[in-house]
């Protein structure tokens, strides 16, 4: 199984596409959205047969969030009508968001390890959960994102060098190293918005 994810064209066009993504997300480019439904599709493939169920379910997630996003973004508000722009994360939310990431974990760790043949039930469950909040706090354009995802991609690089799955493995290298000059990029935006 390893040889068929290792050489497969859909990891090398799911990283392409995950490069630009990037680009796009330190550019504040509603197009990043776009991309993020495409190479969710891509990999919800690849993570399956590598057995990465809950990154698969990730992916899942990922394309539901790309749209989520796409129109939030679109709109320029949310459901309550506040307008997003890039700001920090409420401090009174950060009780809730790590709540929501306990539960998160400890449910998908459970049913990674009773329900699948998961040989990493608790770093899978880990950097999805991870991955979850930091998703939501995009759409939202908290700044704080960026330190979620840092955390969530460094784990998850380490995760594809276990599982063989190399592309993805590199991008998320890059995706934590980036996502220190991402939170400095929005940090200028943040006072620019001042």
């Amino acid at each position: 199984m390893t040889d068929y994810i290792t050489s497969h064209p859909l990891d090398s066009l799911g990283t392409l596409l995950g490069f630009l993504y990037l680009i796009l997300e330190f550019r504040t480019s509603v197009w990043m959205w776009v991309v993020g439904c495409v190479m969710p599709a891509i990999y919800i493939v690849v993570l399956y047969k590598a057995g990465i169920y809950a990154d698969c379910g990730m992916e899942v997630y990922y394309l539901l969030a790309g749209i989520y996003g796409l129109v939030i973004w679109l709109r320029g508000k949310t459901e309550s009508g506040a307008v997003v722009t890039v700001s920090h994360t409420p401090r009174q939310l950060w009780p809730r968001l790590l709540l929501i990431f306990i539960i998160l974990y400890v449910a998908i760790a459970a049913f990674l390890r009773e329900l699948t043949d998961s040989r990493v039930p608790y770093i899978d469950s880990f950097t999805t959960a991870l991955s979850v909040i930091a998703m939501w706090m995009l759409s939202r354009k908290y700044i704080e994102q960026w330190w979620v995802w840092l955390v969530a991609d460094a784990f998850s690089s380490g995760l594809y060098i276990y599982k063989g799955i190399y592309g993805r493995s590199v991008l998320y290298a890059i995706y934590s190293l980036m996502a220190i000059y991402g939170w400095w990029r929005w940090q200028r935006k943040l006072k620019q918005q001042a």
